[in-house]
């Protein structure tokens, strides 16, 4: 039985590595340093921040770098630009809710870039009942003891969640803590047959679709209910 829905933020919940590219750009201008290719940037996106960036820009500055992300990126949230969750995404979410299920997030960002989600009027607030991050997990995507705080936490086992991702290194996390993972294709940065298939129990096209495809995930585990 499907008791939760753990799900990925970026490219996931809402679309962002398009407004990251130009966010770590528009920071990189204020550094005097030359922008990077949106090639390099698709090349390891979903991996921490701080880890992607000496790929992206070498040579780079982190402690410099840092504080002038979080500058950029508030004013960013507070313009609309980052970070929003569409409608019908939200909806979704509260679907789930009402179908009786555990919303959470578990992403590879830290405390500092999921901050805004944590607030107490965020329209994620009464939907989710946490969120797992760099900053209170001792281990990230793709390395499956990832999901370790999170069950330990909650008490439910990997056969009672599944994790909706869009990436192989969600995909590879799910799968090796047991959970069933649905791959969630909208953002198009990756393709379905760039996953490993013993990994992947489902893909959807567009995150509202989570919705059924977790319906048949639970009728599939229990066909006698």
């Amino acid at each position: 039985m499907i008791k939760a829905v753990v799900v990925d933020v970026d490219d996931t919940l809402c679309l962002t590595e398009a407004t990251s590219f130009e966010l770590e750009n528009e920071v990189l201008a204020a550094m005097g340093r030359p922008p990077m290719p949106r090639s390099l940037h698709l090349a390891n996106w979903g991996e921490p921040l701080l880890e992607a960036m000496p790929k992206r820009s070498p040579g780079i500055d982190l402690e410099q770098f840092g504080p002038l992300f979080h500058e950029f990126m508030g004013r960013h949230i507070t313009e609309g630009r980052i970070d929003v969750i569409p409608p019908e995404n939200l909806a979704a979410l509260d679907e789930l809710v009402l179908s009786g299920r555990t919303v959470m997030l578990l992403t590879s960002r830290t405390e500092p870039e999921i901050r805004h989600m944590l607030a107490p009027d965020h329209v994620l607030t009464s939907r989710i009942s946490g969120i797992y991050h760099r900053g209170n997990t001792r281990h990230g995507k793709p390395d499956p003891r990832a999901f370790d705080e999170l069950l330990t936490h909650t008490g439910l086992s990997p056969d009672q969640c599944v994790y909706v991702g869009d990436s192989p290194g969600d995909a590879s996390a799910a799968g090796g803590a047991g959970l069933a993972f649905i791959a969630c294709l909208q953002s198009g940065v990756r393709r379905l047959d760039e996953f490993d298939e013993r990994w992947v129990t489902a893909s959807i096209a567009a995150f509202p679709e989570v919705v059924a495809a977790v319906e048949r995930l639970g009728k599939a585990s229990n066909p006698a209910g």
